[in-house]
């Protein structure tokens, strides 16, 4: 089964459905390949630098970077490679990336909590999440990047609705076959 192909939202709940390719406090980034149905290592984060929430994509969506959308889970415990969970969006951080001597392409960052958490299952916005912590991702995203020689730069933050935005048009953007 192709894993891309997926719906977006779980047909009885409405809860986004998110595919775990990196775990939380892993070194590890992961990639699915929808060509060979496996999650391959992408790469190495240097030591001293860890995913700090469990990182992933929404299947049948076409981000304008031309991958999946991405999305970062609030979850009790690190979830396995390639789990499925059903996610509730509480924000979005819009953002763009820059590789070298290409032009800035939307990058977006879809924030969400597992329907099964515990601890987080009260978030409903990014003012649950804090300032502090937000900010600590946008720095994580920004290091990320320029470890591989590209620019990240947070655009601006958006609560549930606008994430919902962002979700319906990387759906209809998948279903058209139409990159950015």
């Amino acid at each position: 089964m192709n894993l891309m192909e997926l719906p977006a939202t779980d047909r009885d709940s409405g809860a986004v459905k998110v595919i775990i390719e990196t775990p939380r406090g892993s070194r590890n980034k992961f990639k699915y390949s929808a060509d060979d149905g496996v999650f391959m290592l992408h790469r190495v984060l240097p030591p001293g630098s860890t995913f700090p929430y469990d990182f992933g994509f929404v299947p049948s969506t076409l981000a304008e970077d031309g991958d999946p959308l991405d999305v970062l889970v609030f979850s009790d415990e690190p979830v396995a490679v390639g789990a499925l969970i059903l996610t509730r969006l509480i924000g979005v951080i819009e953002a763009t990336q820059k590789e070298k001597r290409r032009k800035p392409v939307r990058n977006d960052r879809l924030i969400g909590v597992s329907l099964q958490s515990l601890e987080f299952r009260d978030w409903k916005t990014l003012k649950s999440v804090g300032a502090d912590t937000i900010r600590a991702i946008e720095q994580f995203f920004i290091s990320y990047h320029l470890v591989q020689g590209r620019t990240f730069r947070p655009l601006s933050r958006g609560g549930s609705t606008r994430a919902h935005q962002r979700l319906s048009e990387a759906v209809k953007r998948a279903q058209s076959g139409k990159q950015g």
